[in-house]
C-alpha cells in the first residue's frame, strides 16, 4: 500500500536561465548569423548600440556645428572640382547604353546589372526559340520539349509522353514533335536534348569532328562499344575497331573532347565565401592566433536611455529601461564570452597541430573533442558548438575547426596515427604511382605497413573513396 508524505532531497541541477540560453545559442553561430542576431538585438532594443553608430552621430554632429562657418570660409574649398577630363574620358563602362543617346546609367541600373541572376540553360534555349523563324505551334512544341530537360541537358520524358500532352491542344501529329526535338539538338550548347550518353556524344561528333579521319571509328566506338570505354577495356577496343596504339590514343583523345553533360555550361554554381574567426601568424617563431576584427562588433549600453533612469518617475517606464538595460549587459557578455572561447580553443587546436602547420596533412596529429574539453576543463558539448561553422585562416589556407580533429589509428611502433595523416599519405601514394601500373588497394595497404601504419584493406579504400579518388582500375591510363 502507498503511504503519502514529504521529504526533503538535497542534490544540485543546473538551471537554464533565459540567458544562458542566449549564450549557448550565441556559441554555436557561424560569424554571418551572429552579425544578424546582433542587428535582431539592436533593433528590438533601444538601449543597446554599436561603438561605431554613436561616434558616427557624434560626427554629424561635429559636422553641423562645422557647416555653420561663414560664407567667407567655407567658399575656400568649391562645390565641383574643375578637372581637364570627364569620367566618360578616362572609363567607359560596358554597361553603358550604345543604341540610345541617353548615356545616363543611374546606380541602380548598375546595381541589377551585377546582381542579375546568371542566365541558366532554359533562359539561354529559350532565347534561341525566341529568335527563330519556327511557326508559333513549333515554337510552343520547343518550349514543351526544354521544360523537360534537365540541368545536365539530358531530356527526361520521353517524345510519345510530351506528344500526348501536346496532341489535343495542337492538334499536331507525333513527328512533328520528333522535327522539333532535334531542331533542339542543334541548338547552342550541341547535343542538348539527348535521351542518352551515345546520343549527346554523338551529336557533338556529328558536329565538330565530321571531317576527322578517326570519325567513323569513334562513331562506331559511341554507338555500339561505349560500355568498352565505361570498363576501360582498351584492347577489347583496339580490337574490334582494328586499329593501332597510335590511332587508339588518337582516338581517346578525340572522344576526351565531347562534353558527356552538355548543360553543365550553363550550371549555376553560388559561390559560398568564408569569412575566419581566427588569423594564425607565425611571427617570430612562435605561432599566434588573434580575432578577426572584421567580425568583431564593439557594442555599449545607449548612454542618452540609461541616463534618462535617474530621471524617469513613471514605474512602467522605469522598468522597461531597468529590463533592456539588464539584456543589453547579459547580450554584450555573452558576445564577449563567446569570443574568449573561440579564441580560448584555437589557441589549443593550434598548439596541438603545429606539426600539421609546418609539414602538412601527413603531420596531422589525432585528437578528438573530449581531448581538447579535458584540456581546457569545457564540455565537450561546449567543444563541438564552437568547432562547428568556425574558420581558421592559416598559412596553409582556410579550414574549418573540426578539420583538426580526427580519429586515431596505432601503429607498429606503439604510437598513434590521425585519419587524416594516413589519407595524405595514401594520396602522396597514388599521386607518385605508376599510370600504367596504378597502385591497388591491397599494395596501398602493404606500402602503408612498410611505414607502420596498420590499417585494413577495406579501411584504405574507405579513405581514397572519402578523397574522391578512383579505383586502381578507373586510375589506369590509356596505353
Amino acid at each position: 500500500m502507498l503511504k503519502q508524505g514529504l521529504s526533503v532531497k538535497i542534490g544540485q541541477s543546473l538551471s537554464m536561465t533565459p540567458q544562458l540560453q542566449q549564450a549557448i545559442r550565441l556559441l554555436q553561430l557561424s560569424s554571418i548569423e551572429l552579425q544578424q542576431e546582433i542587428q535582431e538585438n539592436i533593433d528590438t532594443n533601444p538601449l543597446l548600440e554599436r561603438v561605431e553608430d554613436a561616434l558616427n552621430d557624434r560626427n554629424e554632429h561635429d559636422t553641423e556645428t562645422i557647416s555653420s562657418l561663414s560664407q567667407e570660409e567655407s567658399s575656400v574649398i568649391p562645390e565641383e572640382l574643375n578637372i581637364d577630363a570627364d569620367w566618360d574620358e578616362i572609363y567607359d563602362p560596358a554597361w553603358k547604353s550604345s543604341n540610345t543617346g541617353n548615356t545616363d546609367t543611374s546606380a541602380s541600373d548598375l546595381i541589377d546589372i551585377v546582381h542579375s541572376a546568371p542566365i541558366t540553360l532554359r533562359d539561354h534555349l529559350q532565347e534561341q526559340i525566341d529568335l527563330s523563324q519556327l511557326s508559333m505551334i513549333d515554337k510552343e512544341i520547343a518550349l514543351t520539349i526544354i521544360s523537360y530537360i534537365d540541368s545536365r541537358g539530358f531530356l527526361t520524358e520521353s517524345t510519345e509522353q510530351i506528344f500526348s500532352s501536346l496532341e489535343e491542344k495542337l492538334l499536331i501529329e507525333k513527328d512533328e514533335v520528333d522535327a522539333i526535338l532535334k531542331y533542339i539538338q542543334h541548338l547552342d550548347p550541341i547535343g542538348i536534348g539527348a535521351r542518352s550518353l551515345s546520343e549527346a556524344l554523338l551529336l557533338q561528333l556529328k558536329h565538330y569532328h565530321s571531317n576527322d579521319p578517326l570519325f567513323y571509328a569513334a562513331h562506331d566506338l559511341l554507338k555500339k562499344h561505349l560500355d568498352l570505354i565505361e570498363k576501360r577495356d582498351y584492347k577489347s577496343i583496339k580490337r574490334v575497331l582494328k586499329i593501332d596504339t597510335n590511332q587508339f590514343k588518337n582516338l581517346m583523345i578525340l572522344i576526351q573532347s565531347l562534353n558527356p553533360w552538355p548543360g553543365d555550361v550553363y550550371a549555376n554554381s553560388n559561390t559560398d565565401y568564408i569569412t575566419p574567426d581566427v588569423y594564425v601568424r607565425k611571427i617570430k617563431g612562435q605561432w599566434l592566433v588573434s580575432l578577426n576584427q572584421e567580425t568583431l562588433t564593439e557594442l555599449q549600453i545607449n548612454h542618452y536611455y540609461s541616463n534618462m533612469l535617474s530621471t524617469v518617475s513613471d514605474k512602467t517606464e522605469k522598468d522597461y529601461l531597468k529590463n533592456n538595460i539588464q539584456q543589453a549587459r547579459w547580450f554584450i557578455k555573452s558576445i564577449d564570452n563567446r569570443n574568449n572561447t573561440i579564441l580560448k580553443v584555437a589557441n589549443a587546436i593550434v598548439e596541438k597541430q603545429s606539426a600539421f602547420l609546418k609539414y602538412g596533412d601527413e603531420a596531422m596529429k589525432p585528437m578528438i573533442l573530449r581531448d581538447l574539453a579535458e584540456q581546457l576543463e569545457l564540455h565537450e558539448s561546449t567543444i563541438s558548438r564552437v568547432t562547428t561553422q568556425k574558420y581558421m585562416h592559416t598559412p596553409r589556407g582556410v579550414y574549418e575547426f573540426k578539420y583538426f580533429f580526427s580519429s586515431h589509428i596505432s601503429t607498429s611502433t606503439g604510437g598513434a596515427c590521425s585519419a587524416t595523416a594516413i589519407q595524405a599519405t595514401i594520396k602522396k601514394l597514388i599521386t607518385s604511382e605508376d599510370p600504367k601500373k596504378p597502385l591497388s588497394d591491397n599494395k596501398l595497404t602493404i606500402l602503408l605497413k612498410k611505414q607502420g601504419i596498420n590499417v585494413a584493406r577495406r579501411t584504405v579504400a574507405k579513405y581514397r573513396e572519402a578523397m574522391n579518388i578512383p579505383s586502381s582500375h578507373e586510375r589506369k591510363v590509356l596505353v
